[in-house]
């Protein structure tokens, strides 16, 4: 790995493997399927392809929330996607989204399967599916949606830009740095100021918005992306902390943290979830405290 400043790029770029260091076995310049593998199918309509990034947390919190709502259509199987173990890459999965990145999901529930990937589409599938968390018409469902659109279009910024290069990059290069560490405290601001003037980000009421955007911006403000709270100084955006607290503190959102994830306590980790009485029985911790099988 080269200094930023003895770096030149050539006329033309060709792929080096090893110049992706950690994320060598994730990131590649193709799609497709790397390998054939189907993927598993549960007894529920919703079938959750996932990993418990913010990304896939999104999803699982919104099917939380949706059944804590009663509505007992949104049952789900919530499926391990190891994105480091290429697992994005088998046959299944790239049939379900051709992008190959969690989450996907299928819905079974009508004569065909229907696959939804993207996690703002998702979030979107499941409102209009239930409808709930998102306005039907008017001013009220355009606020929704363009803030649902304003984190997807922002997390480039703040996951692939600031998160990349503060935490995970191989050197640390003080311009990307401080390029993306501007531009994210930008985006605190703003949401700090929405937060300001309304109790949740599109209004009066908890809605996709507020679901999309709490596993980035709220994960920061709370210490539990990239470890950046103190670097970031997010003392400074009190509204998004006390919006944080609030959100963070709701049951299914709790629940929806817990599934899909591998790092962490083990007590917090659900790695696949696939009935509601999971949560009590086998997180990791519970797996590895019970008795082996004769």
């Amino acid at each position: 790995m080269t200094s930023p400043s003895d770096y030149t790029p050539p006329k033309v770029w060709t792929w080096n493997k090893a110049s992706g260091g950690r994320f060598a076995n994730i990131n590649r310049p193709i799609s497709g399927p790397t390998h054939d593998k189907e993927l598993p199918v549960g007894r529920h309509p919703l079938q959750l392809y996932s990993l418990g990034t913010p990304n896939g947390v999104k999803v699982t919190i919104m099917l939380e929330e949706l059944l804590a709502l009663g509505h007992q259509g949104a049952e789900y199987d919530a499926w391990l996607i190891r994105i480091g173990e290429g697992d994005q890459f088998g046959s299944g999965f790239t049939a379900i989204n051709p992008n190959s990145k969690i989450p996907a999901l299928v819905d079974r529930s009508g004569p065909e399967p229907v696959r939804v990937f993207e996690s703002g589409a998702i979030l979107t599938y499941l409102a209009e599916r239930f409808g709930a968390f998102l306005p039907a018409s008017g001013a009220a469902r355009a606020e929704c949606l363009s803030w649902l659109f304003w984190q997807m279009g922002s997390a480039p910024y703040l996951g692939g830009g600031f998160g990349h290069f503060y935490a995970y990059a191989p050197v640390k290069i003080e311009y990307a740095i401080d390029r993306f560490t501007m531009e994210t405290k930008r985006l605190l601001h703003v949401l700090d100021q929405r937060l300001g003037e309304s109790e949740y980000v599109a209004g009066p009421d908890y809605t996709i918005a507020d679901i999309a955007i709490f596993p980035w911006y709220g994960g920061l403000v709370k210490g539990w992306l990239y470890d950046a709270a103190e670097f970031l100084n997010v003392a400074e955006y009190g509204n998004v902390r006390r919006w944080a607290d609030a959100v963070g503190a709701r049951p299914a959102v709790q629940r929806g943290r817990m599934v899909n994830r591998t790092s962490g306590e083990p007590s917090s980790q659900l790695h696949e979830r696939h009935d509601a009485s999971d949560f009590e029985t086998k997180t990791q911790d519970k797996l590895a405290a019970a008795p082996a099988s004769p």
